[in-house]
């Protein structure tokens, strides 16, 4: 049986490891190719699958509990690496750019390992998280600002 501390820790890091792969899915390959090139030591990546790209059928809902739909199919690119070290990398990511999704997993391979995973947070996670931050809070101080409050006036009956 496994303990309640082990418990949580595997979850700790399982949103962890969740949160990390969202946001290299959503990097941008420039930011991943700065992040590498700024690594001390390049780790050796043995490719276990892909990259490679197909489609994946997208899901949507209509209202809020209406009943899914298919609603297209979008391309995404996947690949798997196995460091030298052993740690194995997972990245998929929309659209067909390959080295993207190589990169990105090499970075989940590193963030896995104690030795890098500090590293991989604050150049590349943290700036990665930043970025989408400032976008979000952007779109809506647009959407804000194009914004129109209704009010009604009651006129009495004489």
């Amino acid at each position: 049986m496994i303990s309640a501390d082990r418990k949580d820790a595997a979850l700790q890091t399982a949103s962890g490891r969740k949160r990390a792969a969202d946001l290299l899915a959503r990097a941008e390959r420039s930011e991943l190719s700065a992040v590498f090139d700024a690594l001390p030591e390049k780790p050796v990546a043995h490719q276990v699958r892909g990259p490679e790209t197909g489609l994946v059928m997208v899901r949507g809902r209509i209202g809020g509990g209406g009943a899914p739909f298919n609603l297209g199919e979008v391309t995404v690119t996947r690949a798997t690496v196995r460091l030298d070290s052993g740690s194995v990398g997972h990245a998929q990511a929309l659209g067909t750019d390959r080295e993207k999704a190589r990169l990105a997993a090499i970075f989940d391979a590193l963030w896995q390992e104690d030795a890098t995973k500090d590293f991989v947070e604050q150049a590349l996670l943290l700036p990665i998280a930043e970025r989408i931050a400032d976008a979000e809070r952007r779109k809506a101080d647009e959407t804000a600002a194009t914004r129109v409050d209704f009010f009604t006036m009651v006129r009495g009956d004489n």
